[in-house]
């Protein structure tokens, strides 16, 4: 019987910022502060790099396109970027005036979504040549964005968080063609209002979000060891259901110890979800129900990403050394991949609670 988790050969040598799953296979693409991004082949045991794609500086974030073998990416380059995953090409999409932290693709409308620390979302059409990128300020600088088929969320300092209807945004920044002045790689500024504006339910920064695959929420966590569950619908039911909880929270000799919750990711399947924490601990939570479903063991440094493949039948753990330990510097082995081979039931949910 296979081992139930095991490492991936050839990690990064700096931190790892994110981690991504290819839509049809079980390649996962791993962005680094070491100026790199790592394309692996994790379907057999120990993994196998296949590919590094060089950049210019730290990549923070890195996702798939419409199939394995386009990717985008960005980071402390300033610039959004098309990836063919093929021949290692790269072309500038867009660029913003401050790092880039996070980027999402919509499947279902085409879009590229990026959120920078110029506090903009730059909007690209991918399947309109003719299509110049967009830009939408936002009240604070964005900290994570997640998407459903229909919802982006942008959470973003100041506890301020934005919900828009992807159908809206598509209609709204499509009818911008590129005129004969039009530069390269700079977006158009427009205005669009968000479908609901929120504050978010942590009293402290928020570090990640990330949207349920029913399209019916999304929960986001904060540096204060909590994580909060909310429902997109408005209506008074629906919204007195959120809630927030604490967790990744260790007692070392009589005092609680608060570690920052750095990664969520839900299951595509059951619709749980996965939190990592600076605790070194990956906990599965079934937010229906307000129920822990286990809690993995220990991992060597901070959590710093988490993400399940498309199928749902496993999990990938990035661990990297985090400012929360006390620690300067990177030690030998600090910084891993590790892929772990999800039971057909371990993450699925247990239900209410009698």
């Amino acid at each position: 019987m296979p081992p139930a988790q095991y490492e991936l050969s050839d990690p990064p040598s700096d931190a790892i910022s994110a981690i991504k799953y290819a839509p049809e296979s079980l390649q996962l693409l791993v962005a680094s502060w070491d100026k790199n991004v790592y394309l692996y082949d994790t379907s057999g045991s120990g993994g196998r790099l296949l590919r590094t794609y060089q950049h210019r500086a730290p990549v923070l974030d890195v996702c798939f396109g419409d199939d394995d073998g386009n990717a985008y990416t960005t980071g402390l380059d300033w610039d959004v970027r098309h990836l063919n995953l093929s021949t290692g090409e790269q072309a500038v999409l867009s660029s913003h005036t401050a790092g880039v932290k996070s980027l999402v693709y919509s499947l279902q409308h085409h879009l590229l979504i990026s959120a920078s620390w110029d506090s903009t979302l730059h909007i690209h059409h991918l399947r309109s040549n003719s299509s110049q990128p967009t830009s939408i300020v936002l009240p604070s600088k964005p900290f994570s964005i997640s998407l459903t088929a229909t919802k982006l969320v942008v959470a973003m300092a100041s506890r301020a968080l934005h919900i828009y209807d992807l159908a809206s945004l598509a209609s709204s920044t499509s009818s911008l063609p590129k005129t004969t002045d039009s530069q390269e790689g700079v977006a158009i500024p427009i205005s669009v209002e968000p479908w609901q504006r929120r504050e978010s339910s942590l009293k402290f920064m928020t570090r990640a979000v990330a949207c349920m695959p029913n399209d019916a929420g999304y929960a986001s966590s904060s540096i204060e060891g909590r994580v909060a569950v909310e429902w997109f619908d408005p209506s008074p039911e629906s919204q007195a259901r959120k809630y927030a909880f604490k967790c990744h929270r260790q007692t070392d000799q009589g005092i609680d110890v608060v570690y920052p919750v750095n990664a969520l990711a839900f299951h595509p399947v059951h619709g749980t979800f996965a939190s990592g924490g600076g605790d070194g601990f990956v906990a599965l939570w079934d937010g229906v129900a307000k129920r822990r479903i286990r809690q993995y063991q220990r991992y060597a440094s901070s959590v710093s990403a988490v993400a399940f493949s498309t199928d749902g039948k496993f999990l990938a753990v990035a661990i990297s050394p985090g400012f929360e330990d006390g620690r300067e510097g990177v030690g030998e082995g600090d910084i891993k991949v590790f892929i772990r081979e999800l039971g057909p039931n371990e993450a699925k949910g247990k239900g209410m609670k009698q």
